[in-house]
């Protein structure tokens, strides 16, 4: 069954609690084949894991650079276990959501930021040890992340909402990672990212929410309209299509065409979802 890859959407956040079996009814109604959910902290290891098992859908497991002042000093060991432990789920698509965080300003220098640092080059390791890709968060931080990448040793992976240069682009495509496209680009302001959506190439581009995060420009309300009495709406994989399709257009290409590449691109970068889905084999 063909469908949307959805490489990049936290299913097991507090926000789809009660409802989370409709939403991902929802998402697959829409169109979105599979969803990889990425682990924050080792108290979600176990919680991603089953949501994923039970949903039909892959995860990944990490410890996500906004919460290194929670992670435990034996976190490393303790992803390191994990992943040993699901080394034969199929499930198990990826190390992450590991990167460097440089827009909230504690974490931008001193422990923070040193912890940052020596988490996400242990994480780099792991992944290599275990023969996984990873799921990169670079927020305002493609650069540093860049280089942590090169002491390390790539290992492929996915930039997740990335919003960095096209030298930046192209140097993390050159070390076999794809960049994360979701919400941000459907914002006719943001030019910069959409003119980028626009030229890199086709091979590069996978698609993704972050949900519940990152809501595309028909869900999002401005600090005046929540003033007012809007609620802000809540980003969903559902929404993934509708996201592609912007894309899609600005890019020329139907959004058939679309999904279908991008799926490809994700299959490719992630192995291990390739043959979950059954990619290849399909018809």
């Amino acid at each position: 069954m063909p469908g949307w890859i959805d490489t990049h959407c936290h299913l097991d956040a507090p926000e789809f609690a009660r409802d989370i079996a409709a939403v991902r009814a929802r998402a697959a109604e829409a169109g979105v084949r599979a969803c990889v959910i990425p682990a924050i902290g080792v108290d979600g290891f176990a919680r991603a894991r089953a949501l994923a098992r039970r949903l039909g859908d892959a995860y990944a497991l990490g410890i996500h650079p906004m919460y290194v002042a929670q992670a435990p000093d034996d976190g490393l060991e303790r992803l390191d276990a994990a992943l040993a432990e699901s080394a034969h789920d199929p499930h198990l698509v990826a190390v992450g959501e590991i990167g460097l965080d440089l827009f909230v300003p504690e974490l931008i220098s001193g422990a923070l930021r040193e912890r940052q640092e020596w988490l996400l080059r242990g994480q780099l390791r792991l992944a290599r040890r275990h023969g996984l890709p990873v799921l990169l968060h670079v927020r305002r931080s493609v650069d540093a992340v860049l280089r942590a990448l090169r002491e390390v040793g790539a290992v492929g992976g996915i930039a997740h909402a990335f919003s960095g240069s096209r030298q930046q682009a192209d140097q993390l495509l050159d070390l076999g990672f794809r960049l994360g496209f979701g919400g941000a680009v459907t914002f006719e302001r943001a030019t910069r990212l959409r003119a980028l959506a626009r030229a890199l190439p086709a091979h590069a581009i996978v698609m993704e929410t972050d949900a519940p995060d990152i809501p595309p420009q028909w869900l999002y309300a401005t600090a005046r309209e929540r003033a007012a009495g809007r609620p802000q709406g809540r980003n969903e994989p559902g929404e993934l299509p509708r996201i592609g399709a912007v894309i899609a257009a600005l890019r020329g290409v139907s959004p058939e065409d679309w999904a279908a590449t991008t799926r490809a691109n994700s299959c490719a970068v992630l192995p291990r979802l390739a043959a979950l889905i059954g990619f290849g084999a399909e018809k």
